[in-house]
């Protein structure tokens, strides 16, 4: 499934061009080829991965729990930002959604995207008017409106 969708990630990315957010997210359950298919989007394309939890992790670790709450926007800025490229594949975000550090995931990813496409890895599902990080009752739940959202999946482009 990795290939077919990497196809779809890079037609897609062209689309993002012309994007106020310049933000395409990988919408696909966890488990089912995200990072193969940003893997082989990076090796045709030669934009960066990305390992988000990786990267975030090692900047934050000498932060107190507030610092981290407080930097994680910058500090996730300037990974993006030393990337070379217009376009960087984010991969591993699930740091974003930790609950002790209260930040809007999707509100990062599209602050990042105004001077660069970002495809993120996005794992949940999206449907009818909403797309979805997590399952309903699961702390790090997020439910966002379709609206203005550029999304692939392994199913369609929504």
């Amino acid at each position: 499934m990795a290939e077919p969708l990497a196809e779809k990630i890079i037609l897609m990315i062209e689309q993002a061009v012309e994007l106020y957010h310049r933000l395409l997210l990988v919408v696909v359950p966890a488990g089912a080829g995200k990072t193969a298919a940003l893997r082989h989007v990076s090796e045709r394309t030669n934009a960066p991965l990305v390992n988000v939890n990786l990267e975030l992790s090692r900047r934050m670790l000498d932060l107190t729990e507030r610092q981290r709450t407080l930097q994680l926007p910058r500090l996730l800025s300037e990974i993006v930002n030393s990337q070379q490229g217009e376009v960087a594949l984010l991969d591993n975000i699930e740091v974003l959604f930790d609950v002790f550090l209260k930040q809007d995931p999707l509100r990062l990813l599209q602050g990042i995207s105004r001077n660069r496409t970002i495809v993120a890895a996005w794992s949940g599902s999206a449907g009818g008017e909403y797309i979805n990080y997590a399952s309903p009752g699961h702390p790090e739940y997020r439910r966002y409106s379709l609206r203005d959202l550029l999304i692939v999946g392994p199913e369609a482009v929504l």
